[in-house]
């Protein structure tokens, strides 16, 4: 959040990238980045800005009807109150005039999840008189990272849903051996029962889906519209969850019922291979103090895949952001396929590792861990993760 005691370490990252500061911008809660900096409660239903400059104190530009959710701003930092739109761009242009400042802005749309400030607002901000740059390193160290509370509460919720996961392959071999009709629904369901006994928030509902369904990343069975799970099916079984208010733990296991034919465990040791080589990237650069980009992880991970001749059933990225509150979060993402995600993967950032190979109607097969930077290295979890295909 944007506090007098995190202002600091803004204002000295604002130095670093030799930037004169930060314009934050909200209009009807479409920058996830601005809401979760600032925190405000009440109606907000017109436009906002906050400048936070390299030197001195914040300002916000707010408007005449909404002065409740600004209560706990500071005192000490500026406010300007508008009615019109001719107030509210002349206090603009007073702020940021002459300066290069950053906003939730990706230059060609190369990361979606950084780019949340309509043109419109960027050509206002322009014509005021500031060269606009892209937030998104900011964005990563300020809004993204997590804490060490949060990583605690990851390693737990990583664990339970590791203990669910597999006590689900278990219970649908002892179903299917006693010949009881089972779905991927009713997998589903207990899964759910599962994590609400454990207090796990969820979602959206875990995917569980036999080979032909999986070769659907997102495929989601209901009542009305699944399969029954039979000897010899292949499983795929995607799910997260979190404590209350905590980042997600987000898995999929991959498991045969029965012993797996010569197709599947080489499709399976592709996804397991790529996986491993994405990790094994990111430990190299950690431990030697390097720098990693979600792009290259990406691209390692999609390598292994295209060489054992897969790479056409490549349908998305190989990970995504997991920032302390969305699952799908606003920090590096591990992508070089989808989009362009340059940004360096700095200490307290976290993602999904979850490369896939989906063959139309026939296979679909993902493996998933996830991933925390640290100073000298990466944390993945859950702690014991798969390593080969569960034999039910």
């Amino acid at each position: 959040m944007l506090t007098a005691e995190e202002l600091p370490r803004i204002q000295a990252a604002l130095g670093d990238a030799d930037l004169d500061g930060w314009l934050l911008f909200d209009f009807h809660d479409i920058n996830p980045v601005t809401t979760g900096m600032l925190q405000l409660e009440g109606m907000l239903t017109r436009r906002i800005f906050v400048y936070v400059p390299r030197r001195g104190m914040p300002t916000a530009i707010t408007h005449a009807i909404e002065q409740g959710p600004w209560r706990r701003w500071p005192e000490a930092w500026g406010r300007v109150v508008y009615s019109g739109w001719r107030e509210l761009e002349t206090a603009l242009a007073t702020l940021v005039r002459g300066h290069r400042i950053a906003m939730e802005y990706s230059p060609g749309d190369a990361v979606p999840y950084v780019d949340r400030v309509p043109a419109g607002v960027i050509e206002m901000v322009r014509q005021a008189g500031a060269v606009v740059v892209s937030s998104g390193e900011l964005v990563s160290r300020f809004f993204a990272a997590w804490d060490a509370g949060n990583t605690a509460a990851h390693r737990r919720a990583a664990e339970a849903i590791r203990t669910i996961a597999i006590d689900a392959f278990a219970m649908v071999g002892a179903r299917t051996a006693r010949d009881e009709t089972f779905t991927e629904f009713a997998v589903q369901s207990w899964i759910l029962e599962r994590f609400a006994r454990a207090g796990l928030q969820h979602g959206h509902a875990p995917i569980v889906a036999i080979g032909p369904n999986a070769a659907n990343p997102h495929y989601a069975p209901t009542a009305d519209d699944t399969a029954a799970i039979r000897p010899r099916d292949v499983l795929l079984i995607d799910l997260w969850a979190r404590e209350p208010d905590q980042p997600f733990a987000d898995q999929a296991w991959m498991g045969v019922l029965g012993a797996p034919d010569t197709h599947t465990v080489q499709v399976w040791e592709a996804v397991r291979d790529a996986r491993d080589a994405a990790i094994a990237l990111l430990h190299e650069r950690a431990a030697a103090g390097t720098d990693v980009r979600g792009a290259e992880v990406d691209d390692a991970a999609r390598a292994v895949i295209e060489a054992r001749g897969f790479g056409r059933y490549i349908t998305h990225r190989t990970g995504h952001s997991i920032d302390p509150r969305e699952i799908h979060g606003s920090g590096p993402h591990i992508d070089n396929l989808e989009t362009r995600d340059e940004r360096i993967l700095i200490p307290g950032v976290a993602f999904s590792i979850e490369p896939g190979v989906y063959i139309p109607n026939t296979l679909g097969v993902r493996s998933e861990v996830n991933g925390l930077m640290g100073e000298h290295d990466v944390l993945i979890t859950p702690g014991e993760y798969q390593r080969a295909l569960l034999i039910v």
